[in-house]
């Protein structure tokens, strides 16, 4: 007869809300999984949407149980992690994996959305996640390099080998692109973090260079709104462009001074903007030299 499949889940009970081992439970037992659990803290409700809530870590029973279970010679054949209080959390969770061996491990570092760490966290919990992510068959979420307010992208790879060869070096190529410099500095934090994993589990060498880049546009509001009176009188057309994850070097301008940046339209007859064969309709610059010589006379004579 076959034994039942066994499955432990480590992770957080929310005593309100959809979510953590209220959840994982008895969604992995109708799975017809032996679901077996280590709460790593109790909490009144998730920490999304709700103030006040109280936190009991359990750090101190996650060993005590590893421990027990251990003599009892218990196995399971998968590991199932979620919301974990903290660095020493995730380091205990390395050493179960070490110790009991399941056949697959499943992460899921929750700890962050939409590129910020969830409340009670310090950024000491994503190189201790990224470790443990190193160790995993299958993870989700993958550390949130891409969010709603950040892009990272790979968009060249070399690597000199060959069918069945594994190649020594392998030199991958891409971009980044946020709203916000405090986004790019959190970029920059999970990208060192993932390549030490990596290291970690493959025994290999990974070495990041990360050209800073231009700092982020931001437009000063009252400019942009005088500009659009401007516009007004002078019958152009304005079109908001909404905010874009874009490189210019005339951000090092609008940290140190009100500025604004804008773009002018010259037709769609002119074809792609860097391009070869942008040909843009001179006369669009009249309308250019008489915008900017009205806003500097308009901010002039306030």
């Amino acid at each position: 007869m076959n034994r039942q499949k066994r499955v432990v889940t480590i992770q957080d009970i929310s005593c309100f809300g959809k979510c953590s081992l209220t959840v994982a439970l008895p969604i992995l037992s109708a799975m017809g999984l032996e679901c077996a659990i280590i709460p790593t803290a109790v909490l009144s409700t998730h920490t999304c949407g709700f103030k006040g809530w109280t936190f009991r870590d359990l750090t101190e029973d996650i060993h005590a149980v590893s421990a027990h279970w251990q003599k009892e010679n218990l196995v399971f054949d998968g590991l199932y992690t979620g919301y974990l209080g903290s660095p020493a959390q995730a380091a205990m969770i390395c050493d179960f994996v070490k110790d009991f061996r399941p056949e697959l491990v499943f992460v899921d570092p929750a700890m962050a959305d939409n590129g910020k760490l969830y409340a009670g966290f310090t950024d000491e919990i994503v190189p201790a996640m990224a470790k443990l992510c190193a160790m995993a068959d299958m993870v989700v979420r993958t550390t949130a390099l891409n969010t709603p307010n950040s892009v990272v992208s790979i968009g060249k790879v070399i690597a000199e080998g060959a069918t069945n060869v594994i190649p020594g070096e392998v030199y991958a190529e891409g971009t980044m692109r946020t709203f916000a410099s405090e986004e790019r500095e959190h970029i920059y934090t999970l990208l060192a973090a993932n390549a030490n994993a990596i290291e970690q589990k493959y025994g290999v060498k990974v070495k990041v260079d990360i050209s800073r880049g231009y700092p982020s546009v931001t437009n000063d509001v009252m400019l942009a709104y005088e500009a659009m009176i401007v516009a007004t009188d002078e019958n152009i057309t304005v079109r908001e462009m909404g905010r874009i994850p874009m490189a210019e070097d005339f951000g090092y301008y609008t940290e140190c001074y009100p500025s604004l940046f804008y773009r002018l339209g010259v037709g769609a007859a002119s074809g792609g903007s860097h391009t070869a064969t942008f040909l843009p309709d001179e006369a669009a610059m009249d309308y250019g030299e008489r915008m900017m010589l009205r806003m500097a006379l308009h901010i002039l004579n306030k």
